[in-house]
């Protein structure tokens, strides 16, 4: 494992009102993710109807935390000023509903030892957004296990 050095400055959302809890729920330790309430299964991007079921009984709630590497790249370019590279941006799946994935960074890991399945799980960078804090999900390797 290598130690994880939060960057100078970070790309920030700019939450809508529907993904505005994915983007806070971190603030209170949870990764909220929206979920329908008629079939009972996450969804992501958060929406107003489950694609499912079509049901507008939705609205966020908490997941485990717990994801897979499903895909990743590692970059190398400095596109950010005060975000050095290489870091690796990567889509997980979430244990709770492995259809779901999201795209974040996997921290705490040097670049070349992630690989496809490894298992990951959230952790949140807590930033100042223009309308307030945010907090951002990202993944480490989980339990401290390569």
């Amino acid at each position: 494992m290598t130690s994880y050095v939060r960057p100078e400055q970070r790309s920030l959302p700019s939450p809508s009102a529907e993904s505005a809890k994915l983007w806070t729920g971190g603030l209170d330790g949870q990764l909220l993710i929206h979920r329908c309430r008629a079939c009972g299964r996450f969804f992501h991007p958060p929406g107003p109807v489950c694609w499912r079921c079509h049901s507008t009984e939705v609205g966020p709630e908490p997941a485990s935390g717990r994801a897979a590497v499903a895909a990743f790249t590692i970059n190398r370019q400095p596109w950010v000023p005060g975000f050095p590279p290489p870091y690796v941006v990567a889509m997980v799946e979430l244990a709770d509903e492995p259809d779901v994935r999201l795209v974040t960074n996997i921290v705490g890991i040097a670049p070349e030892d992630v690989r496809i399945g490894l298992e990951v799980e959230v952790f949140f960078e807590e930033w100042e957004g223009p309308d307030g804090k945010l907090a951002l999900p990202l993944f480490r390797p989980a339990g401290g296990k390569r």
